[in-house]
């Protein structure tokens, strides 16, 4: 799956979400990797336990959890936990 189709599809289902997507190791060209890493930064997040922001990507992500990716490392922030890190 495209990089840019999975920050896409996390955008789109969260509210003013910016999501950065990578591959967190190198692709192996003779084996499937579907293993994903994802930055999500959105204001959804505020008030709710670290599980129930993941959950919300999950939910985004929807069948393509069990389709087309393997694995999905997570981040994820409130526009002002995301801005004190960069402090």
């Amino acid at each position: 799956m495209e990089l840019a189709a999975i920050e896409e599809l996390i955008e789109s289902h969260i509210e003013d979400a910016d999501a950065t997507v990578s591959r967190p190791r190198t692709v192996d060209e003779n084996h499937e990797d579907d293993h994903y890493a994802a930055v999500v930064v959105s204001p959804a997040f505020e008030g709710k336990s670290l599980v129930k922001q993941h959950q919300l990507v999950y939910d985004a992500l929807g069948d393509h959890m069990t389709t087309d990716i393997h694995a999905m490392e997570l981040k994820t922030y409130t526009p002002e936990e995301y801005a004190a890190l960069e402090e």
